[in-house]
């Protein structure tokens, strides 16, 4: 099988080479940007399978179709908010959110390899999924959660938290008041009930808010530190997979 990663961030493509070496797929080339990309199909046969960032240095990835009629499947690479992304799946589309799990990893190329067309051209219009990025899909997000102190239900409203953040296998809402509280759900199911527009997944561990950021210094390892107004009980750091795409949703 014939696969090419088109990520701009060339630590983060030699990460995903180095993944999917280990499923046996061996990443014939790494392209990173849109004009190199263009250049590239227009000179070479088009390869089986593309891993493609949503994101380039010089434009977003859809120029590329543009221009040039790829004859491949493809795996998105991206940040970009989980349910207007239902719309990729389809034909041989595939996603994964940044930073790339390797276990959805090997899924992702399971579900190609099991349901991969042979000799079809995927026909995917890139206009409709580029309007969805701009104009996404309307969508109520979670406003408030229920915690029970003692004998007692608490609510609190989303805006009023700081962070989520994991700690010995349970998930807090660090709120405004400078306390921590323990919710019944995990984080990856906070990845759907949160708005993207507010609050950020800056790694494994935390989930920020971005009205109660007071301060961002650069940490060590092209890292960013994140100092809340309340919240100092832990060290808040964005991974280096995501410092991209954060510093894109601060803007």
């Amino acid at each position: 099988m014939n696969v090419i990663i088109i990520e701009d961030e060339k630590p983060a493509a030699r990460r995903l080479a180095r993944l999917l070496a280990d499923l046996d797929l061996e990443v014939s080339t790494m392209l990173h940007s849109v004009d190199e990309s263009i250049e590239w199909f227009q000179n070479n046969p088009h390869p089986d399978l593309i891993f493609l960032d949503i994101q380039l240095s010089d434009g977003l990835s859809f120029e590329i179709f543009d221009v040039v009629d790829v004859k491949s499947a493809i795996i998105f690479t991206t940040a970009y908010d989980e349910y207007a992304l239902q719309a990729f799946k389809l034909n041989s589309i595939d996603y994964l959110l940044k930073p790339i799990d390797d276990e959805e990893l090997e899924s992702a190329v399971k579900k190609y390899k099991n349901f991969k067309p042979e000799n079809r051209k995927i026909s995917v219009d890139f206009n409709d999924i580029k309007n969805l990025l701009v104009n996404p899909l309307e969508r109520e997000y979670k406003k408030r959660f229920t915690v029970k102190v003692g004998q007692h239900l608490k609510i609190i409203n989303a805006d009023e938290v700081e962070c989520f953040y994991s700690e010995n296998k349970g998930t807090y809402a660090a709120t405004s008041d400078g306390r921590s509280y323990l919710l019944d759900t995990t984080l990856e199911q906070l990845e759907e009930e949160l708005s993207p527009k507010v609050f950020f997944r800056i790694s494994r561990k935390f989930y920020v808010n971005i009205n109660h950021i007071g301060d961002i210094i650069s940490y060590t390892n092209s890292r960013l530190q994140i100092k809340l107004k309340r919240f100092n009980e832990q060290e808040i750091i964005v991974s280096r997979e995501r410092v991209k795409d954060f510093k894109l949703w601060l803007e």
